[in-house]
Order: C-alpha cells, then sequence, then structure tokens
C-alpha cells in the first residue's frame, strides 16, 4: 500500500505527449486501420494489446470504487486521451473532435478486446496537427512581431472551444509565438538574439518528436482509463517503473525535486524533503524550468519543449556538483521575471529527511515562553536496518521520541509538530507516533472495495508527552500526515491549526505487470484498493483534515488537493471505532480563532503575509497577456514596486532599514510566518487554559462532521 499523498513518480505520460512529433503524410483522413496509417506513424504492438486487456480487468476487479469499464465510462476515457495529447485546445480543429467521435462508446471495448488502434489513429492526428503549428511556428521567426500594437494573449485555453479554421489556429499561434519572443526581450534579449532562441528551441520540438516510442502512447492510453478511475491509480511503463524505484529508493544524486511536463514547461511537482531542493527553500511547487546552467559560470540551456527525461538528465549529476536553474514563479505568466536558483548536487538520504527540532521563545508582558517546534517531513522508517537488527535504526516516530525528550529537558511550555508539506509515507509510523501523545486506542480505519474494515491500532501503553500540544499542517499535509492530525484532534489531545489538509484519503497497491510475461515487460499498476477513515467514522478523503484555528497560507485551496483534481472519490463515512477522546482541558477554539485574528491585523509580519498572499491571488486570476512590450514593462515595473513597498512596510513597522530596490530582495531571509504563528497560537493556549493533560477517559458523546 502507498497511503502517501505524493505523486509516486516524476513523469507522466499524459504529459510527455503535449510535445510530441513525427513525420507523418499530410492526409487529413482518419483511420484505424493500421495499415492504412501514414508513413512513420505508431502502431500497438501484440504484447500492449495484451497488457491492455490485463490491464482493464485489474482496474475492474480491484479498484476500491468497483466501477465497470461501460459505455457510461467510455466518453470520460476518451475526453482524457483528448486532454492529454492538446490539453490547452491549441492542435486539434473542431473537425478532428468531430471525427473522434464514433469512438466515444468503443473505448470501454478497446480495452476490453486489445483492439487499440483507434487511438493510436487519434495520436497520428494529433501529431500531424503538431507538426503544422510548429512548422507555422518557425515560418513566422522570419519577421518581427510589431510589439507596439495592443493585442492580447489569451494563455488559458483548457475550456475554450475547439479552433474551426487553419487561419483561427494560426492566429493563435501567430500570438502564442509573439508571446515566446515578448518573454525574451523582456529577460533582456534583442529580436535577434530572442528569434534565434526560438528557432532552436522549435527546430528541438520536432527533432526530439521523432524520437516519440509506441509505449509512451500506449501510456497515455492506459493512464486514460486509470485515472478515470481516480487521480491515483495510475499505470507505469518500464522505463517510468524504473523512475518510480529511483524515487521511492531516494538512491539517485540530484536535487531531490519530482518533475513532470505541464504545457511544455518542465514543473516542479514536489520536493523530497532532505534533498538540496527543500533545504534550499528557494523552489515551490509548480515553479516552472526554463533553461539549466552547469557549474557557476556554465551557459544557461534553454529547455522549454524539451522532454522530460532529457532535462531530468541535465538536473541529474555527480555529487558535489553544482546546478544551476532559471525558474519561472508558481502563479507568474509566461514573460513574467524569472528567477536564477543553484544547488550543489547530492544524495537524498534518511539522515537529511530527518526528524529536527527547535524551540522558540515568545515574550507576553513580564513573561518568556519556550515553545518548542518539531518538524516531521515525513513519516518514513528505516525498514531493512529493523530487520537486520540494528538497535539504532531510524524512524520518525524513533526520532520524534528522542526529540521530545531533549525539548522537555529544556523547559518547553508547549510543544508544536509541524506537518506542513508532509506528503505521508509509511503508514504505521502514523499509529506509532500518536501513540507518544494517546495511550492506546485507535488511531485510523482502513476499508477495502470488498466492504472489509481493518482498525489500527496504538497498543503501546503510556505517553512520551501530555503538555498542551499544536499540530500545524497545511494543504501539502497528506495521508500519514492527515491521519495524525485527525486523530490528535478527534482525541480531543491537541489543537490543529494551519490549513486545510490535502484530503489524500486513500491506499495505493502496487502491481508488477511482468508476471504475465517470462520478458521484462510495461512496467507496472497501481491501483486504489481502499480508503482510510477516522476513529469518528469520517473519511479523510477530498475534505482533508479542518485546522481548529485557521492561519493564513500562499498555496491556493482550488488549485491544490484532492479536490482540485479530476475524479477524486467522494467523502463519506463508516461506523465509528470504539474510541474514547481525552478529558482534556483544551482552551475555547473559539477564544483562540479570535486571538489569532485580532493578531493578523496588528502583526507586521502577518500583515505582509496576507498582502503578498492577496498579491499572488490577483495574479492567479490572469488569463491573459499583452503583446504590447511597453506596456508589459510597465506591468512589470508595477509588480516589482508594490512587492518592495510590501517589504518596506513590514521593515518599517519593524523599525527595520528599508530597501532601496527590488534586486535586494532575499526570499531565504523572509520570516516563516506560519510557523511564528503557530507558536503564538500555543501562548495563547497557556494563557487561556490549564495545561492539556489527559485525565480519565470518557465516552465520546457526539461525532464531529468536517467542514
Amino acid at each position: 500500500m502507498n497511503p502517501s499523498g505524493r505523486r509516486p513518480t516524476a513523469l507522466f505520460a499524459v504529459t510527455l505527449l503535449s510535445i510530441g512529433l513525427l513525420t507523418v503524410g499530410s492526409s487529413s483522413r482518419l483511420t484505424a486501420d493500421t495499415s492504412a496509417l501514414p508513413p512513420g506513424a505508431l502502431a500497438p504492438s501484440a504484447r500492449e494489446r495484451m497488457i491492455a486487456r490485463r490491464v482493464g480487468s485489474l482496474l475492474e476487479d480491484n479498484h476500491y470504487s468497483q466501477m465497470k469499464i461501460d459505455d457510461a465510462m467510455s466518453p470520460r476515457a476518451m475526453d482524457k486521451f483528448i486532454d492529454g495529447l492538446d490539453g490547452q485546445r491549441s492542435y486539434f480543429l473542431a473537425s478532428d473532435i468531430a471525427e473522434f467521435q464514433p469512438y466515444r462508446l468503443r473505448f470501454d471495448d478497446m480495452i476490453r478486446t486489445g483492439d487499440i488502434e483507434p487511438a493510436y489513429a487519434m495520436f497520428a492526428r494529433y501529431q500531424q496537427r503538431n507538426r503544422e503549428r510548429i512548422q507555422y511556428a518557425l515560418s513566422l521567426l522570419d519577421r518581427e512581431p510589431d510589439f507596439t500594437l495592443d493585442e492580447v494573449f489569451e494563455f488559458d485555453r483548457e475550456k475554450a472551444p475547439w479552433p474551426t479554421t487553419i487561419a483561427e489556429l494560426d492566429e493563435l499561434w501567430r500570438k502564442r509565438v509573439k508571446n515566446d519572443a515578448l518573454s525574451l526581450l523582456l529577460a533582456g534579449k534583442t529580436w535577434a538574439e530572442a528569434r534565434d532562441v526560438l528557432r532552436t528551441r522549435y527546430d528541438r520540438v520536432l527533432k526530439r518528436g521523432d524520437q516519440i516510442k509506441p509505449e509512451e502512447v500506449f501510456e497515455l492510453f492506459l493512464n486514460s482509463y486509470a485515472r478515470t478511475f481516480d487521480p491515483h491509480s495510475n499505470y507505469f511503463s518500464l522505463r517510468q517503473s524504473e523512475e518510480y524505484k529511483i524515487q521511492m529508493s531516494l538512491n539517485y544524486e540530484g536535487i531531490g525535486a519530482s518533475l513532470q511536463l505541464v504545457d511544455d514547461y518542465v514543473t516542479i511537482m514536489n520536493l523530497i524533503e532532505g534533498g538540496p531542493a527543500a533545504a534550499a527553500g528557494t523552489l515551490s511547487v509548480n515553479d516552472r524550468i526554463t533553461a539549466v546552467g552547469q557549474g557557476k559560470d556554465g551557459a544557461l540551456t534553454d529547455v522549454v519543449g524539451w522532454r522530460i527525461d532529457d532535462v531530468v538528465q541535465l538536473i541529474r549529476g555527480k555529487g558535489g556538483t553544482l546546478v544551476r536553474l532559471q525558474i519561472l514563479p508558481v502563479g507568474a505568466a509566461p514573460g513574467s521575471p524569472e528567477k536564477i536558483v543553484e544547488f550543489t548536487r547530492g544524495k537524498v538520504t534518511l539522515e537529511a529527511q530527518a526528524a529536527r527540532k527547535t524551540i522558540k521563545t515568545i515574550k507576553r508582558g513580564d513573561r518568556e515562553y519556550r515553545v518548542g517546534i518539531i518538524n516531521v517531513p515525513g513519516f518514513y522508517s528505516d525498514y531493512d536496518g529493523q530487520r537486520a537488527g540494528d538497535a539504532n535504526y531510524r524512524s520518525t516516530t524513533r526520532d520524534t521520541r528522542k526529540l521530545i525528550e531533549e525539548v522537555k529537558s529544556e523547559k518547553i511550555d508547549g510543544l508544536v509538530m509541524d506537518l506542513r508539506g508532509n506528503g505521508g509515507g509509511f503508514l504505521p509510523e502514523a499509529q506509532s507516533l500518536t501513540g507518544l501523545f494517546v495511550d492506546r486506542g485507535p488511531v485510523v480505519q482502513v476499508q477495502f472495495s470488498n466492504g472489509q474494515k481493518e482498525v489500527l491500532d496504538d497498543s503501546d501503553s503510556g505517553v512520551v508527552y501530555n503538555g498542551p500540544l499544536i499540530v500545524l499542517i497545511d494543504r501539502f499535509s497528506a495521508s500519514a500526515s492527515e491521519i495524525f492530525a485527525g486523530a490528535i484532534q478527534d482525541y480531543r489531545r491537541g489543537v490543529v491549526v494551519g490549513q486545510r489538509s490535502f484530503g489524500k484519503g486513500t491506499v495505493q497497491n502496487l502491481v508488477p505487470l511482468s508476471r504475465w510475461s517470462a520478458r521484462p515487460v510495461n512496467g507496472q499498476l497501481t491501483v486504489t484498493i481502499g480508503k482510510f477513515y477516522r476513529v469518528t467514522g469520517e473519511s479523510t478523503q477530498h475534505r482533508g483534515v479542518e485546522p481548529d484555528v485557521k492561519l493564513a497560507s500562499p498555496i491556493d485551496l482550488k488549485d491544490v488537493g484532492e479536490s482540485a483534481l479530476d475524479d477524486a472519490l467522494p467523502w463519506d463515512r463508516i461506523q465509528g471505532a470504539d474510541f474514547r477522546a481525552l478529558d482534556t482541558q483544551l482552551p475555547s477554539i473559539a477564544e483562540l480563532a479570535m486571538e489569532e485574528n485580532a493578531r493578523r491585523q496588528r502583526d507586521p509580519d502577518y500583515r505582509w503575509l496576507v498582502s503578498d498572499i492577496a498579491a499572488l491571488n490577483e495574479m492567479r486570476k490572469q488569463k491573459s497577456l499583452s503583446l504590447n512590450l511597453e506596456k508589459r514593462k510597465a506591468e512589470r515595473t508595477r509588480l516589482e514596486n508594490e512587492r518592495l513597498n510590501r517589504e518596506n512596510s513590514r521593515r518599517d513597522a519593524r523599525a527595520e532599514t528599508p530597501l532601496k530596490a527590488i534586486g535586494e530582495l532575499d526570499g531565504s531571509k523572509f520570516p516563516d510566518v506560519v510557523l511564528d504563528q503557530s507558536a503564538e497560537v500555543m501562548v495563547d493556549m497557556l494563557k487561556t487554559a490549564a495545561p492539556a493533560k489527559p485525565a480519565k477517559p470518557r465516552p465520546v458523546t457526539a461525532r464531529r462532521e468536517a467542514a
């Protein structure tokens, strides 16, 4: 089972194909007869037809939803296949989509019979349109665009209608190429330099498209079905399976980031705790990599439009060496200011992922409060060390127990468990970590597709810490993190603060597909086989864990989390487990929330964070860009000045020296406002109530309904 809320691998075929091209004939006739496909077109193998049938059966027989691949599902699977090819509706014509319609009720039959040629015929049409578009883009580079015109480029076309004519497509791509050029001009290049960069970029797209393999089309095809069941069921080709093993074993040297190709941009999907990227703190999820450079002074290689495999190879390298990335920040529109970040490559190790502690001192009136902070980046366990009898093997619970003893010896008044960004991990560690704070009892329930239910307990007697407790979560806290936070909340053992968690309450099973062949073939399938439920009976799926006290966060709930994913399984509930909430003397949640809201208004760092989030949200609303160079420069200057003013307002309120220019901003020195506020909430708890000390258990009289 894989309880992690993180995506299991960096590379998905559903995005790999957004730039896939092949040389094909100019015929516009769509056909499912592979013998009549244009020269150079790809076709399925007999082995792939067999594997398609196996995957279809596995999904139907094992998936938690027990859905069937039938006529009702068929159109949805086809739509996912088309979205994987052309999610921004910039290649296909409406007439192409109309030609595909006879297949809408055949996709279910295709995976059952293995007669999957129609998908390859659709792909061949995509290849044809893709080549036409890139060749047209190249032709536009012969003449410099007029950057003084007041034109607008609509860059978000996910819900746009399909273009009806070639002329409409040409106009769309004319503006796209103009925006690509304008982005380079804003980065300081001349038109001649921008033209050369774009010509190289577009030529590379054509060349690399010729290298696409049939198994990549096959991977996209099967994922169209798997992800119609739910977003965490996936098919991995042999190549992707190998990448998965590397990611899970952390046995590689690089920067510790998972990547995915999104609309021609290699995008940061996840930062692996303990890796160089996570430690540096200069990358964010959904940042886009536009160029890669080697060493301090190596030339930056433009990687927009590259195949993700090749970008990964540029970023990976020998430990101790330096790599530089040019980044288009998350939320920034194409053409916005880019930044250069650098990392020293290194191994991502268990040691680097380990829990760690700090102590914050908060002064209120004449008294100083000492708040212990334990950051838990993941739920890990050195299984091999434990099996080998190593008395010092590492695990989240063992490391946290040691840290708790250390902070207790330093006379803390309260403890914050920081689970922000913790995407989950080893399920038994969530059980045993809960046991450090709750004396025995059920921690989580798991229900499988056959209706069988399992209650997972913490069986160890005693607790390690019985003082005031806060659990800090954010939208990236997922799976095992949600199990721990939910249990602490349900037992009334502590207060949960921060942002609503991810809502990943499903369990996956990994099925190697090679069992059906004497040869190594076709990788593996992950299938969602169960759901997690809190001890109250409520699912963590979709809704996540709602904090008792909310804190501001730059993470957008609409764009991140289970509820933002297509075809996510719904929230539901089952019968609660036999447990008793603790008779703890927790303070009034309403009072804590009121204190925090008041502090939001008067704390300069908090006001700065809120204003930064507001500016980010405005950028997220943007769906189009001006193609007037002077207007774009003015917009860029305005945004930089506003950012500088926000920072200087914060500095002024703190009696600090203001900055003179935007270039003086150092993001690595920004305060961790959310962590600071969690410590402030702890002091509020200490001042408004007696320490939360477990007393005689009492029965639960009411179940808590998730918001």
